[in-house]
């Protein structure tokens, strides 16, 4: 039977933080299909202008959005704004993308008329939104999608419904009418049904692998649906030869824990050369262990904040003992620091000696460590894994970086950074099971229109030279 209301609240309280009623998914989509045609019909001006008025929307409520990503999800202050940063930063790279991905090109060709390349949109797109970025992911795929000409309906995740809504009603006071962008509440039984809909045109989707495989699996038989699934990462750090320690340190800890951990691109392993274990493994304890860990507006402001709900607590301290007890050395054990709170200290693993490594993105403040010997072992090590989202190089030289580079099965490879914070401006996805092909950030262009070719004449001219018999 499904649930007759969603009811989101604060993880550093327990409080509740809002509550709604579950949406009618033929209700949306009949909407929507209403309103997509006049949408589409708007030149590509008028789409921009108004988009742009959405960021402008977004800035005057900034700090209202800024609170309620931070009480929604739990984590700092400092970092939800920046959330709210990326969401009006996106308008302009969108603008930006969609001229440059899916521009609009003629060539002449005398006798054989002109042609053209154009795109068109698909329609209905439906957008699955995940709890770690409530804004800003679910607008990374909106924003290019209102643009192309689709109409959206989005569905939040069902833990971060309240941002969700409040997303929406910027675009709705920009003058994209509440037709064109819905809000879907609901949990999975409604996202199913959304994503399964005869309705909907496309389908993105940024989320665990476990809900993307589904999707995927459920729409195998209907290729005529776009699909662009973003689906995280088991995301290896590499640390070489290099005389900054501290510095290397402090890209793992930022890779690892920041937004406790709650990233599809946070370091999950961490390799190791054996001839500087120590010394890394020493600095990355002293720096993991200053780590504040608090409520989102605490003073001094916490570096982390809670991970969503006690049951994804209890998941990752549980995953910390299986570690444990499958041969894992403690470097820094996972707390629990309040009993009826999902508060959990940063914690650091040495698995070199489990025989078999689980394979699973471990979302949470959880950094497993492996030594090896010589970099080909480092590679393989950091190849061992069906995800392939991101992957960094700490130290080493030029030469290293190239094979690194060369080698690693990954979207996002990254040399002396870390494996987080993406820029938008670049394209964003990965292989295996961190995606399909679909690359989100500056390619969600790409998957929010498709090509139309065109070869056009003014008048209809044409000749059968070969075949035919005299007149």
């Amino acid at each position: 039977m499904a649930v007759a209301e969603i009811v989101s609240y604060e993880p550093a309280t327990g409080a509740e933080v809002w509550r709604g009623k579950v949406g009618d998914v033929e209700d949306v989509v009949a909407r929507a299909r209403r309103a997509w045609p006049a949408w589409a019909g708007q030149p590509l001006a008028t789409r921009i202008e108004l988009v742009r008025r959405f960021a402008n929307e977004v800035r005057k409520d900034a700090d209202k959005l800024a609170t309620m990503i931070a009480r929604e999800t739990g984590k700092p202050m400092w970092e939800a704004r920046t959330e709210v940063e990326s969401v009006i930063n996106k308008v302009e790279i969108s603008v930006r993308a969609y001229a440059d991905r899916t521009s609009q090109r003629k060539l002449d060709s005398a006798l054989q008329g002109t042609a053209a390349l154009r795109h068109k949109p698909h329609g209905v797109m439906a957008v699955l939104g995940p709890y770690n970025f409530p804004a800003h992911l679910p607008n990374g795929h909106i924003v290019p999608a209102l643009i192309a000409g689709n109409v959206v309906i989005f569905k939040p995740s069902e833990k971060t419904p309240a941002t969700g809504e409040m997303l929406a009603q910027c675009f709705h006071r920009a003058g994209i009418s509440a037709a064109i962008v819905q809000v879907l509440i609901g949990g999975p039984q409604e996202g199913q049904a959304l994503v399964a809909h005869d309705g909907i045109d496309g389908v993105l989707f940024t989320g665990s692998v476990h809900a993307g495989i589904a999707i995927n699996r459920k729409l195998a038989s209907n290729p005529g649906k776009m699909v662009a699934l973003e689906m995280g990462g088991n995301n290896p750090m590499v640390v070489w030869d290099t005389p900054k320690i501290q510095d290397a340190a402090t890209l793992i800890v930022q890779s690892a824990f920041t937004s406790a951990g709650q990233r599809c691109t946070a370091a999950r392993r961490l390799i190791v050369k054996a001839s500087i274990y120590d010394e890394i493994m020493g600095e990355v304890k002293r720096l993991a262990d200053r780590i504040i860990v608090g409520a989102p507006f605490d003073e001094p402001s916490p570096f982390m904040g809670p991970v969503i709900d006690n049951r994804t607590a209890d998941g990752l301290t549980e995953s910390f003992v299986y570690l444990l007890s499958s041969g894992g050395r403690p470097i820094k054990h996972m707390v629990r620091l309040q009993p009826d709170l999902p508060f959990l200290s940063p914690a650091i693993i040495d698995v070199t000696d489990v025989a078999e490594r689980p394979d699973v993105e471990l979302f949470g403040p959880l950094l497993q460590v492996v030594k090896v010997n010589d970099f080909d072992e480092a590679i393989a090590e950091a190849n061992n894994t069906r995800f392939g989202l991101a992957a960094s190089l700490i130290g080493g030289d030029p030469q290293d970086y190239n094979r690194f580079w060369a080698n690693i099965r990954a979207g996002v490879v990254n040399w002396n950074r870390p494996t987080n914070g993406a820029s938008s401006a670049a394209p964003f996805g990965g292989v295996g099971l961190s995606g399909n092909h679909r690359p989100s950030a500056y390619y969600a262009a790409d998957y929010c229109a498709y090509p139309v070719a065109s070869s056009e004449m003014d008048q209809p001219r044409a000749s059968i030279g070969v075949g035919l018999r005299s007149d």
